[in-house]
């Protein structure tokens, strides 16, 4: 097996995303509690719907933001055509340096796609929300009762750490100063239509990011059907130093 590639983890640009459907966008919504003016950082738009549902129907304003110009246009003629110019901007970005003010968002929404390792995710987009902001990310997660070890030599090399679990990401976030809300992971059968829909948009991709991807396939499939590393969406409000934690639920 040749080694995996270094990040942001290779994805098709025009492949379904995880969690990108409208379900999964007000979930978030709804976690994050997002209200008409809300400033909403979408990074790596692609050919999501969340930038048009946050600024149409929700009544937010959006940056939709993206490394590839291709993806974005394909975002600018959707907004074009829904007169909603006046809410959502689209920019391209250096993930080197994102180049937006500390604070500037009240929510930053990233699906489907894995940019840089958690801790740096975490670190790098926690300046750029406002106090008691939102993040919502996607991440690599250990899943199942038993994990192959070829799946987790294979991810361990890709991620550069082994995979966590669910409950761990939900640790990494309070560690990075954030107050950890949910998490959830796909299915095996969304996991299973999700590789399926990228193995056919492989074609023209560059050749070792589309070999790196093919592994990851090859490795799940190895599996017969029972993920043991699937991808999860992890929420979390930015915590301030000091900051008390939440009143229990139970009054206990």
């Amino acid at each position: 097996m040749s080694p995996a590639g270094p990040f942001p983890l290779y994805f098709p640009g025009d492949a379904r995303r995880a969690f990108g459907s409208d379900e999964a966008t007000r979930r978030f919504a709804r976690v994050a509690q997002l209200e008409p003016g809300s400033r909403i950082l979408v990074l790596g738009c692609g050919p999501i719907s969340a930038p048009v549902l946050l600024a149409r129907d929700l009544g937010c304003s959006v940056v939709a933001a993206d490394t590839e110009d291709s993806l974005l246009t394909l975002v600018r003629e959707r907004v074009r055509a829904l007169g909603l110019g006046d809410r959502v901007e689209t920019r391209r970005v250096d993930l080197e340096r994102l180049g937006f003010p500390d604070g500037e968002f009240d929510a930053i929404l990233v699906q489907g796609r894995v940019f840089y390792p958690l801790g740096t995710t975490l670190t790098t987009l926690r300046r750029l929300l406002a106090r008691r902001g939102r993040i919502g990310l996607t991440f690599p997660a250990r899943v199942g009762r038993f994990t192959a070890k070829s799946a987790l030599e294979f991810w361990e090399k890709r991620l550069g750490t082994a995979p966590l679990l669910p409950r761990e990401l939900l640790l990494e976030l309070e560690a990075h100063g954030y107050e950890p809300e949910s998490v959830e992971s796909l299915t095996d059968l969304e996991l299973d239509a999700l590789y399926r829909d990228v193995e056919g948009r492989l074609e023209g991709a560059p050749a070792a990011d589309a070999e790196v991807m093919r592994q990851e396939i090859a490795v799940h499939r190895e599996q017969n059907g029972k993920a043991g590393v699937s991808y999860a969406f992890i929420v979390g409000r930015r915590k301030e130093p000091g900051e008390k934690p939440p009143a229990s639920r139970d009054r206990g």
